[in-house]
């Protein structure tokens, strides 16, 4: 073969943004200007959730983990000197996903753009944010409507768009095995497949224009073989329910449509170099075969597990794919996997067995159902507990955590201050005073007319996409926006999954487990209160509840009475539970970045409520020297990734407990 005949690479995307819709433009152009091929916009959890930056529940949260977006003006800034019209766009946004797009296509026109000929992804996908991200805002049933009314708007006047992205990837994230990745995110497809069929928006004759939209973001794990398997096996299942339960008959329209992030949650805190070949296998299971390629790959930075990847960390994940596409003869050659006994054995078992997952799903009422009901996130909670807890037993090996430990001195790591990107503090302040300008200088009453509108919309039948469309052109903010819908379809707060998990480790005399809860009940005899309580809250905007689900049920299955209430909450409603409850410990955790403001607020609020004799404990990615800061300001303990031993880390809450009521130490190996 010769090189002209090398098959065409995929899109070469980096996620990316953070603190302003300028800083954000300025990395995006640099990117595209180091041969990335397409943009992956991150939004902060703000945007993401429907709250403008003054909100209270996006204090500390505003261009932490993506770009603030409260208006048009953002977006116009956010996309300056990027001509859409030749983009392709991804954007990772759910609930607020047919907000962002209407902005998105606004700002296309007032390019002069043809919006007909606008690519890109909105990933849109909000079954997943109930079950592992939790950037959800409505309840299941007004969501799929606005996942229904982009699909039928995307197809009718922006035909090469793709409207959602089934997204897996966090599925895996929060303990999905390979079978509930591939069966959970079918089950969604299905849902919104059969929603937008049954809404009579889209003719009969285009439905398979619906069905070739549909788009898949995917996990790769570092189970090179099975990952690789795994997308083979995804493809023969959509492969069989576009044919089967659709009726699409155009191969074309059957195709199974991918993109990638590989996996960021196996990138470790200690010897975070070795996340470099963890990152390279990853990206090989999705690369390699030919026949199960991905359309789009984004990688991670080799030091996410520390904090915000920098521009040139960003670089380097970059060039990885690059070095692959062009340097190697990968793209040369046709399926190197095809007709391999092994590999067909294990496509078969992971297809057979994912669709007898559908199936079941689909007695219980499909995705929706089995959201609400609690089943698929207790089967999440249950498979991640398990893996967890082969990871400490030693079953499961990771190189540099549980084994290979020793090390040598990091040059990358020799000033972990600025081994990472690190926001502005004063970035929020400067945000939120440029959305009261906006909100001072915009037409009031064409604002306010819109949002009425919307709201009529929303209360009957009509698709909103055209009073969105009028929104965003009027001015009016993503909160507004995202408030007007609530005021009509409610909020919800989906089921936790921790107290139908059962027991993944256990407490048989000689265990650690067994350690543990010999300490918890002496120290709670020794209290005269029946059972320990702790509290784990998740203050702010950050839905990543996995690390906080985890801590949970093991300090249940520890004798602990635990108090759980979900995500996003604010330090008043943390500390209102801590003290109606009458906890012995509060246990944070966050992902996002947000402590610096938001832990400091929570033992504030506890000493201003008389319980600041109540230890609090942070856990989360956390920086070194945020960590020094927050135990200097009475953070008894705090935790990272590199903890990765949940019972010893439930044995030193009980350590804690013990000095902050001033009993001796126990001791009970933990």
């Amino acid at each position: 073969m010769t090189e002209r005949e090398k098959d065409r690479p995929w899109l070469m995307r980096t996620y990316a943004g953070h603190s302003t819709a300028q800083a954000s433009n300025e990395l995006y152009r640099r990117n595209l200007a180091k041969g990335q091929t397409g943009l992956s916009v991150a939004f902060d959890l703000p945007t993401q959730t429907g709250y403008d930056p003054d909100h209270v529940l996006a204090r500390g949260e505003v261009g932490r983990v993506g770009v603030p977006v409260a208006h048009l003006g953002d977006m116009r800034r956010l996309f300056q000197d990027i001509p859409l019209e030749r983009m392709n766009t991804s954007m990772t946004i759910n609930a607020t996903a047919l907000w962002l797009l209407a902005l998105y296509q606004v700002v296309a026109e007032e390019q002069g753009a043809d919006i007909s000929r606008l690519q890109g992804t909105t990933q849109n996908d909000i079954v997943k944010e109930y079950l592992s991200r939790g950037t959800y805002v409505f309840p299941p049933g007004p969501s799929l409507r606005l996942t229904t009314d982009m699909i039928s708007h995307t197809v009718a006047h922006l035909p090469k768009w793709n409207p959602i992205n089934i997204c897996s990837y966090h599925l895996q994230e929060a303990g999905a095995t390979p079978v509930q990745e591939i069966a959970y995110a079918m089950s969604t497809a299905i849902a919104v497949l059969d929603a937008v069929r049954s809404s009579g928006q889209v003719p009969p004759e285009r439905f398979g224009d619906v069905v070739g939209r549909i788009s898949f973001f995917v996990n790769a794990g570092v189970r090179f073989v099975e990952e690789m398997c795994k997308m083979r096996a995804f493809g023969r299942v959509w492969d069989t329910i576009t044919r089967e339960r659709y009726g699409i008959t155009d191969p074309r329209k059957r195709r199974f449509r991918y993109g990638v992030q590989v996996n960021s949650l196996g990138l470790t805190e200690a010897q975070p170099e070795n996340n470099v070949q963890r990152i390279v296998l990853e990206m090989l299971a999705v690369t390699l075969s030919k026949d199960a390629r991905a359309r789009a790959v984004q990688l991670p930075a080799w030091n996410e597990a520390l904090g915000l990847p920098r521009p040139w960390d960003q670089q380097w994940s970059l060039r990885i794919q690059q070095v692959l596409a062009h340097e190697s003869d990968l793209l040369e050659y046709d399926d190197i996997f095809a007709g391999s006994h092994v590999v067909e054995a294990k496509v078969e078992s992971l297809v057979a067995d994912s669709l007898a997952e559908i199936d079941r799903i689909q007695q219980m009422g499909g995705a929706m159902a089995a959201v609400e009901s609690g089943y698929l996130k207790s089967e999440l909670v249950a498979s991640h507990a398990r893996r967890r807890a082969r990871i400490e037993a030693g079953e499961e090996k990771i190189v540099g955590v549980n084994c290979f430990e020793s090390t040598e001195p990091s040059p990358l790591t020799a000033d972990l201050d600025t081994a990472v990107q690190t926001v502005d503090p004063e970035n929020e302040a400067r945000v939120v005073a440029a959305l009261h300008r906006w909100r001072d200088e915009r037409d009031e009453h064409r604002a306010q007319a819109a949002l009425a509108a919307l709201k009529k919309a929303a209360a009957g039948e009509e698709n909103l996409f055209a009073a969105t469309l009028e929104c965003a052109r009027a001015g009016v903010t993503t909160g507004e926006w995202t408030w007007a819908l609530r005021d009509v379809f409610g909020e919800y707060r989906a089921p936790t999954g921790v107290s139908g998990a059962p027991v993944a480790v256990t407490a048989e005399a000689g265990t650690p487990l067994a350690a543990v809860r010999a300490k918890v009940e002496r120290t709670a005899a020794e209290l005269g209160t029946g059972r320990l309580r702790l509290l784990v809250g998740k203050p702010g905007l950050d839905g990543h509840s996995n690390g906080a689900e985890q801590i949970a049920v093991r300090a249940r299955d520890a004798g602990f009475e635990v108090v759980y209430q979900g995500i996003r909450l604010t330090p008043e409603q943390i500390v209102a539970a801590a003290v109606a409850e009458d906890v012995h410990c509060v246990g944070l955790s966050i992902l996002s970045g947000s402590h610096a403001a938001l832990v400091p607020d929570v033992l504030d609020r506890l000493r201003r409520a008389g319980a600041g004799d109540i230890p609090v404990i942070a856990g989360g990615i956390i920086p070194a020297g945020d960590a020094a800061a927050l135990r200097e300001a009475g953070v008894a303990a705090v935790f990272t990734p590199k903890d990765f031993g949940i019972t010893e880390i439930i044995g030193r809450i009980v350590d804690q407990i013990r000095t902050a009521n001033k009993l001796d130490p126990l001791e009970v190996p933990a």
